[in-house]
Formats: structure tokens, sequence, C-alpha cells
């Protein structure tokens, strides 16, 4: 297994967010979106602004770390407490990084930081036309529903995923 850490981002981590956002949004969705959409959302997620917004509205940022160097970031967000039911945001690797193990150990740890946390269940969105979804199948991930969100002038086509947590 691939050893990996997960190290929390706070708001003075922003910028730092921001670049690994920039470096891995668009590698990620240049064969799904356009590019305008692509630029769009990028700007409307990414911005230092929007990012404040979402740590404040209660997504817990983590870095992705090897060997002390950040390799990609990750979000979660508890949905329901009721239901135990975790958020897994975001989940983004260096383009470099991708293929080694690090989005699974990543997974892994996402998991395990929110079974820490009393969560049952963990669900994520991933874009009908996004071959992580495969990925997410393998790692024990199974669709619930589908799911249009409007932003902007686009929209976001995605798979609804959850996975029971033991």
């Amino acid at each position: 297994m691939v050893a990996i850490t997960l190290t929390p981002a706070s708001e003075i981590d922003i910028p730092e967010l921001r670049a690994l956002a920039l470096t891995t949004w668009e590698p990620t969705y240049k064969n799904i979106l356009s590019r305008e959409q692509l630029l769009f959302m990028q700007e409307e997620i990414y911005n230092e602004t929007a990012l404040a917004k979402q740590m404040q509205h209660g997504q817990q940022f983590y870095f992705i770390q090897q060997e002390a160097c950040s390799v990609g970031f990750l979000s979660l967000t508890l949905m329901n407490s009721t239901e135990q039911r975790y958020k897994l945001n975001k989940l983004y690797l260096l383009p470099e990084m991708q293929g080694k193990g690090i989005g699974k150990a990543a997974l892994d740890a996402a998991a395990e930081t929110v079974q820490k946390m009393g969560g049952k269940v963990l669900e994520l969105n991933v874009n009908k036309f996004n071959p992580a979804k495969f990925f997410y199948e393998r790692c024990g991930f199974s669709v619930i529903r589908e799911e249009d969100i409007p932003i902007g002038n686009y929209w976001m086509n995605d798979f609804v995923m959850e996975k029971k947590l033991a």
C-alpha cells in the first residue's frame, strides 16, 4: 500500500489549495467539459473567496501528502448527522501522481477519517462522463442516483455514489 498522510488545511492554506486546484482541475475535466465551462467552474469553485466560504460552511479540506509533499487535496462534509452520512466533496491529485495508488490510499484515508468522526456512509458525486466512476466502483462505491446541478449557465451532470463504512 502507498504511504500517504492527510493533513488538515485551514484558511491560511487557501493559496496552496487554489494552486493545486488550478493544476489538477483542467487535466481532470478537459475531455468532459467545454473549455468555457471548465474555466467558468474552475474560477467559480476555486477562487480564494469561494474556498473560504466552503470552509466556513463546513467543508474540511485536507492536503494529500506523500513524503511531506502535497500531491493533491480532498474535502469532506457532514451531510446528515442522523444517518451519519458524510460527503467527499473533492478528491484531486496532481496529474503525474495519478495511477500510482495514491488516489486509493487517499480514498481509504478519507473513509477512515469519516469513521473516526462517527460516519457510517461516505457519499460523492462524479461526472457521468468521468472515468473516475470506475475507480470509485472498484473501491466499493455504487451509484444510488443521478443528479443534474446548475452552476451559472452550465450543468454538472453527475452520478451520486455511496459506500457504507464498517
